[in-house]
């Protein structure tokens, strides 16, 4: 038995290191504890660098203890002669690359070494870039050390072309790098700055075909890998939409006035501001309202017209609506009277602002006017010759991969936004197609892509509504999961929303002032918060749904108008005294039928 090595049991072994843990935790708490206490006490020297640099480095998430050591690090800063504090500086930075060695993605780490080398007179930039460099060689993801990187360049003004180069060796290296892909997304729009291409920036041809090229070098060789896709998606994209009044409508009955923007905003908030003027009198101190009732952004506001403006007596009334966002002022004019004219009025004398559009109502209860530059460019953009030729070869390349990758989502999913991008229109047929293969491709992601279908698909019938110019939607047996763009219903009078998947009505909704019969038979609804106070609605079809409780037609009261509500074929109907309760809850509907 003497000279042989006795081999520890495992359960000996697990002792051991619960012991070993035991000591760590102790001398762990102890050195926390003494930092502290030295902090209370203002005791800030070197000794607490040697402290928090024992917890550290071991534990490098420790946020308090970098404030402890950036406390020391100012108090040395007047008390060290440059040499010194020079040393202490390196010091420092060895022991920050240690860290990282521990834990590469460390917040506090990071963001100490930002502190650090911002406070020095001349950092030694070149050698961060490397550190970077070396960094994301063993893990091209961290986005912690591409956020130091971009820093990093930004401190040493290094030009964008050598980060774009340095973008292009690590992806050539590796098609699979999100973060290169999306730091060329930030450089490109640098070199190549476009007049006019909004926030996200957009390339010139030239670049953007060199680009093209080399993303579906990358998506040929890996159709799976959703890093280049998601960069195609960009580099396909167009700038937003203008901002702009997109209707102004004006009722007798109700004595309001309704204005619907391109997009949800709050009025009188300091940023953006709504003046409203009839004839050539001063702006009105109007209250703006939301059709909701809710202080919230919303695409629609709308006000209360002093009884003066909607006098049959005057020959002519103007309403002009002018809107302030920032430094950009936009205006909006309704002629209501007995003459027609196609001229544009004259700056208005108060903020001169010109008008921009124009259109004459006479002898009805109602006026409007709509903006019909915005009206072509509801949902896409008119797109250059150049810019067409290449989405149309895009989208040949993408359907040559589709025939190789049957099932690559990726591409299918492509191919669609491709189409609405052309021409959603032409494309309705096909692009249908492709959703019901890409569903079946990609089921756990089923839900989303029912309500992409259904976002698109009620693009569509708006834009055929607008163009055909009536007042009339038909949705019906569409497969709706959703529905969005209801702002861009102000003037709708009929709604069919029957035969669908719909789960609610939401409070978009209440956007449609100018609803008169609601279907929405044939759903799966069980919510009903969309239907407020809406004016002119009559009639409200909600046969076959999934209504449980009579609280959910609380909303419908508030509509003033509503004489018919049919609710057959919903589970409330079958409970006991459900008239009753219904006739109660709505005294002034004279017709419900259960």
């Amino acid at each position: 038995m003497h000279g042989r090595l006795k081999v520890k049991t495992s359960e000996e072994q697990a002792e051991a290191k619960k012991l070993e843990r035991e000591q760590k935790l102790k001398l762990y708490q102890s050195a926390t504890h003494t930092v502290f206490q030295k902090r209370q006490a203002g005791e800030l020297d070197e000794s607490v660098l040697e402290l928090t640099s024992q917890i550290l480095g071991a534990n490098p998430d420790f946020a308090t203890l970098w404030n402890c050591r950036r406390e020391v690090l100012q108090q040395l800063e007047a008390q060290k002669s440059p040499e010194e504090l020079a040393t202490l500086v390196k010091a420092e930075l060895g022991f920050l690359e240690s860290c990282l060695r521990v834990n590469p993605k460390s917040y506090g780490t990071w963001h100490h070494r930002c502190w650090l080398l911002s406070r020095q007179p001349e950092p030694n930039w070149a050698r961060e870039l490397e550190l970077c460099a070396r960094f994301l060689e063993v893990d091209e993801r961290n986005f912690h050390c591409w956020d130091y990187r971009r820093f990093v360049a930004a401190q040493a003004a290094v030009p964008p072309a050598e980060e774009l180069a340095f973008t292009d060796s690590l992806i050539v290296r590796n098609f699979s790098n999100y973060s290169s892909w999306h730091y060329r997304s930030c450089l490109l729009p640098q070199l190549h700055p476009q007049p006019d291409s909004g926030p996200q920036g957009r390339l010139p041809e030239d670049v953007l075909l060199k680009e093209l090229e080399l993303v579906q070098n990358a998506f040929f060789t890996d159709p799976n890998d959703q890093s280049a896709w998601f960069y195609h998606r960009w580099l396909l994209g167009r700038a937003d939409p203008q901002d702009a009044l997109h209707c102004l409508h004006v009722s007798r009955d109700e004595a309001c006035l309704t204005v619907s923007f391109s997009r949800p905003l709050l009025v009188s908030s300091g940023m953006e501001t709504l003046l409203l003027m009839i004839d050539e009198s001063p702006p009105l101190a109007v209250e703006w309202r939301t059709p909701n009732g809710r202080n919230r952004p919303s695409p629609v506001w709308l006000c209360d017209l002093p009884a003066a403006s909607l006098n049959d007596q005057l020959p002519q009334h103007t309403f002009r609506v002018i809107w302030t966002a920032g430094n950009v002022q936009k205006e909006c004019v309704l002629l209501k009277g007995d003459a027609t004219c196609s001229s544009p009025l004259p700056p208005c004398p108060v903020t001169g602002v010109p008008s921009y559009h124009l259109l004459f109502l006479s002898g009805h209860q109602e006026g409007w006017c709509r903006d019909s530059a915005t009206d072509e460019q509801l949902f896409r953009y008119e797109l250059s010759m150049e810019k067409s030729t290449v989405l149309q070869s895009e989208l040949k390349s993408c359907k040559e991969l589709q025939e190789l990758e049957p099932e690559n989502k990726w591409c299918l999913l492509t191919i669609i936004l491709l189409m609405r991008a052309l021409d959603p229109l032409l494309y309705e047929k096909e692009m249908l197609q492709y959703f019901q293969t890409l569903k079946a491709v990609d089921p756990m992601r089923a839900a989303y892509l029912d309500d992409l279908r259904s976002k698109f698909l009620l693009e569509n019938s708006v834009l055929k509504m607008e163009y055909a110019e009536v007042r009339v939607l038909h949705l019906s047996h569409k497969g709706l999961t959703t529905l969005c763009h209801l702002e861009q219903l102000l003037l709708v009078t009929h709604l069919d929303l029957s035969h669908n998947h719909l789960r609610a009505l939401p409070p978009a909704l209440s956007a449609l002032r100018c609803l008169e019969v609601l279907q929405a038979s044939d759903n799966a609804i069980e919510s009903l918060d969309g239907v407020t106070n809406l004016p002119r609605l009559q009639e409200l079809f909600l046969c076959n749904n999934r209504l449980q409780q009579h609280a959910a037609l609380q909303p419908v009261a508030s509509c003033p108008k509503l004489v018919l509500l049919n609710l057959q074929g919903n589970p409330l109907c079958q409970t006991v005294g459900s008239s009753e309760h219904l006739a109660e809850l709505l005294p002034s509907v004279s017709s419900i039928l259960t």
